[in-house]
This record gives structure tokens, sequence and C-alpha cells, in this order.
């Protein structure tokens, strides 16, 4: 199982730097220059990432351990992603995160279903 946590975690920490290096140029941009609608809008499509990401990598320790609750956040945060990929498709194309999360849910699949 120290496979999948490692996997996991590496998803987690990759959507992590993703969220914070988004907001980081989001706030260097036009759209940091002024409080609105859009800059919070922005900022919140990081911390979508930010948020989905810490909670896989908190995971890793949970399948370190051999327990069952890390399946079911990791799943969680993991269709999130995903979801918000398919959501953002149209205006930017996620294919590496996309791959990612999609390869970490199915090794949770298979490692839940094989349990």
């Amino acid at each position: 199982m120290s496979y999948l946590s490692l996997v996991v975690l590496g998803a987690g920490v990759w959507a992590v730097v993703n969220g914070i290096l988004h907001d980081i140029f989001v706030l260097r941009s036009d759209y940091g220059k002024k409080y609105d609608r859009e800059l919070l809008r922005l900022l919140m499509d990081g911390h979508v990432l930010i948020t989905c990401g810490a909670i896989q990598a908190c995971s890793y320790f949970g399948f370190e351990k051999h327990e069952s609750w890390p399946f079911y956040i990791a799943g969680i945060a993991t269709i999130s992603l995903l979801i918000y990929c398919a959501m953002i498709w149209k205006f930017l194309k996620s294919v590496v995160t996309i791959l990612i999360n999609a390869a970490v849910l199915t090794l949770l699949i298979i490692s839940f279903v094989s349990k």
C-alpha cells in the first residue's frame, strides 16, 4: 500500500503547488490590482486546488497506517478535482492534472476493492 500513499501524496503536492502558483500569478496580473468579484473568483480557483491537494496529501498518513478513512477522503478530493477540471475545460485544458487525478482515482478504486 505504500506506493498508493506516495502516489496520493504526489498528486496532493502537485495540486497544492499549482494552486499556490495560480494565486501568485493572478495577484501579479492586472486582475490583482483591484479587489473585485473577478479577482475573488480567480483566487477561489487556486483555493480549490490548494484545499483538495492538502486533503489528498493528508490522506498519506492514513494510508501509511493501513486505515480505511483515507480511501474516502482522497477519493472525494480526487473526484472534486476531476469535476473542477471538467468545469474549467473550456478556459483551461488541465490535461496533466486530469491524468494525475484519473490515475489516482483508478488506483484508489483498485486498492479499495482488493483490500
